[in-house]
């Protein structure tokens, strides 16, 4: 019977596009199962979907317009596209949304209610009184109480990494309306981890020696502190219902249904499901995640299929990694800082490069950084230079020396202790140290090409030469089937350049290519020039989108602010201040206000009166040396000179514009929000960033001054 090993990555959250940070603990999975699939001994099924429900879905569908069905959708599509573009190939691929899933998670929780370990408490929890909502766990922010993190969700501290329960949080406050929630009571469903605590811990001590050294030190830190009772449920609509009578109107919490959805995304999938996941005699499962994600899958996953006494398959082996970050700083595709998925895609650069680098540089016990300068060098010395200098100068040669043909074997290079470190680093799912391992053995290769100079053998011990080739030739072989894991494309144009017929398996290590003619040799990567890792860098920098964005905040500010003009009808100096004007204004209408401008020196009373000005109508009024202040006008400054900005043939109430962006709010705004912009006077026209000051009349600047408006 062939051992069965069950892999799964964990699910990503559809509610943007995955990036590489994210691609980590998905490639890891993939590897590991194509290594699997190297094995003839081995049956594997690797599992992949989509994490779709809780509280991150109804957050982003509302940004989108969308309903949480639609916004799912819409990220689904795009998640399963990205994948797909990096070649992951898992057996079984769903979404937590899916029937199967709901019929299990209920199954499951009815499992552990009749087994005794399902309580409802009455708890205290936050309410928003604007939004007149209880409020989830990720809609609530607040200081962790354990490392002080300012930005702690209500279920989970990033910072720490501690999983919290809101009413924890110091200075909470609902993301809903962003005022401070008050606490009223609601009744919810808890999963009791105390009395499965001691099933737990015999769980963890027999399966130590498999768990990643981060994913064991989580685990036993939440042991050692002792386990308590956990709400499942969530005042949520979009989720999986719970099936008992009084929570109509709330779900399952979502790390409550996502890992289930494993199992359902299997069911989804195969008819022999139950093969794979309620038999933990036959079947070992290997679970791939980031370290945010360890205590669901080493205590509230395991505790849930314990709890149920169904007899399911429980996790045998963790491999958690940490975190890749991008250059300086963190993936933000809002910010647009990073590569994501379908960044990767638009940049040229082949899937295989991208799968190398993250395999290559996977956090397997530290943070790790991708860096455009490396990932060049990672392309251009190690992909280029040495596996695809060997590849192609080999077969080069022989096409253009030996007419493509190559002879037996009579003197081989030993390299059996590389191949088996290989392999035993993929078992022990050391994927970093086995691609290392696979590139000296290529440089390895590359030696003993240079070192036998078969550009001299040719002609002066031709039989010397063939061996050499040939031997070169059954390495190259040997490294597609053990590159096949990591970059399965790259293995495929190899064996096609070879224009043989071996299988990617061990097997085939054993077997020998002898006799042959080779196919046509190609390049299998193109350098990554420096001019291109120029524009990568700056185009992912979030430069880009810092521009767009701050077009998009002045807009937004521009319509925030009401400009009229305004007529002056009387001015006066200001008792207790040498270089203000106190101006009685025609504002239209019949309406008139008093303004303080710092106008003494640039113009005398006389000249004021009768001036056709712009006035920031909605500004909130405020006392300058005592006189209440209803509004501001502009003027143009340059260097010491000050000049107002008049409409001489306008007439009072007359609305001013930028580029005819409308008005959206009557509200009054603060100075600071005024000069959040920067408004200019040019040659041109006026103009505030690239929007430029428009009316029904001609706007004149008075003395014809350049520079800042104030």
């Amino acid at each position: 019977m062939k051992k069965k090993i069950l892999v799964t990555s964990a699910l990503p959250y559809v509610n943007n596009v995955p990036h590489l940070g994210t691609m980590v603990c998905i490639l890891s999975a993939d590897v590991y199962t194509r290594f699997l699939r190297l094995n003839p001994e081995i049956e594997s099924c690797s599992v992949l979907g989509t994490d779709e429900h809780g509280t991150t879905t109804e957050t982003i569908a509302k940004e989108l317009g969308m309903t949480p069905q639609e916004a799912v959708d819409h990220f689904f599509k795009i998640h399963k596209e990205v994948y797909e573009w990096f070649n992951c190939d898992f057996d079984c691929f769903g979404r937590t949304t899916s029937p199967e899933n709901i019929e299990i998670t209920q199954n499951i929780f009815t499992r552990l209610k009749e087994n005794g370990f399902i309580k409802e408490n009455e708890i205290e929890q936050f309410y928003d009184q604007e939004a007149k909502k209880f409020l989830s766990d990720r809609f609530i922010e607040g200081t962790c109480p354990h490392c002080k993190y300012e930005e702690a969700r209500g279920d989970q501290c990033e910072s720490c990494g501690k999983l919290l329960n809101p009413t924890e949080l110091t200075n909470p406050k609902s993301k809903l309306s962003g005022s401070k929630p008050i606490i009223k009571k609601t009744k919810h469903l808890f999963i009791q981890l105390d009395k499965l605590q001691p099933k737990l811990e015999q769980f963890v001590e027999k399966r130590a020696n498999y768990w990643s050294d981060n994913a064991l030190t989580t685990t036993n830190a939440w042991l050692k502190e002792g386990l308590r009772e956990r709400a499942i449920t969530r005042d949520l609509k979009w989720g999986i219902p719970v099936p008992e009578k009084g929570y109509e109107d709330k779900v399952f919490y979502v790390w409550f249904d996502a890992p289930i959805g494993y199992i359902a995304i299997t069911k989804a999938n195969r008819k022999d499901w139950k093969e794979w996941w309620h038999n933990p005699e036959n079947v070992k499962l290997v679970q791939f995640m980031g370290k945010d994600n360890t205590p669901f899958h080493t205590i509230l996953f395991p505790a849930s299929l314990i709890g149920s006494k169904d007899n399911y398959t429980l996790l045998d082996t963790i491999s958690v990694n940490e975190y890749m970050n991008y250059e300086n700083l963190k993936f933000s595709k809002s910010r647009g800082i990073g590569v994501f998925g379908d960044n990767a895609k638009e940049t040229g650069i082949p899937a295989d490069a991208w799968r190398y680098y993250i395999i290559m540089n996977r956090p397997e016990t530290a943070d790790t950084r991708f860096m455009w300068k490396d990932f060049q060098e990672k392309i251009n010395h190690e992909l280029v230079g040495n596996i695809g200098n060997l590849v192609n100068r080999t077969l080069t040669f022989i096409k253009k020396f030996c007419d493509g043909k190559i002879k037996e074997i009579k003197k081989p290079l030993i390299y059996e202790e590389e191949i088996k470190e290989i392999i035993n680093s993929y078992e022990q799912i050391e994927l970093k140290k086995a691609i290392k391992t696979i590139m000296n053995l290529s440089k390895k290769g590359n030696q003993y090409f240079q070192e036998n100079e078969p550009w001299k053998l040719i002609k002066e011990n031709p039989q010397r030469a063939h061996n050499t080739l040939a031997v070169l030739i059954n390495l190259i072989k040997d490294l597609s089937i053990l590159l096949q894991p990591i970059m399965p494309l790259t293995s495929e144009a190899i064996k096609k350049q070879l224009n043989a017929t071996y299988e990617f398996n061990l097997e085939s290590l054993n077997t020998k290519i002898e006799n042959h003619k080779i196919g046509e040799p190609d390049v299998l990567f193109k350098k990554l020039e420096e001019k291109q890792v120029t524009e990568f860098q700056e185009k992912y920098s979030g430069k880009q989108q810092k521009t767009e964005e701050k077009n998009k905040i002045s807009e937004k500010t521009l319509s925030s602010i009401d400009l009229r003009l305004a007529k002056i009808i009387a001015v006066e100096k200001h008792p207790e201040a040498d270089k203000l004007y106190i101006e009685k204004l025609d504002c239209g209408n019949g309406e008139e206000r008093t303004i303080v401008s710092g106008l003494v020196g640039h113009y005398t009373e006389e000249e004021l009166i009768g001036k056709n000005i712009i006035l920031v109508y909605n500004l909130k009024p405020a006392k300058l040396r005592g006189i209440l202040s209803q509004g501001m006008l502009l003027a143009s400054s340059q260097g010491k000179k000050v000049g107002l900005l008049e409409i001489p043939d306008g007439k009072p109430g007359d609305k001013i514009t930028f580029n005819g962006i409308e008005m959206k709010t009557a509200k009054e705004i603060s100075i600071e929000e005024f000069f959040s912009i920067t408004i200019q006077s040019k040659e041109n026209g006026i103009f505030a960033e690239d929007k430029e000051l428009q009316t029904n009349k001609k706007i004149k600047v008075d003395k014809n001054l350049i520079g800042k408006i104030k």
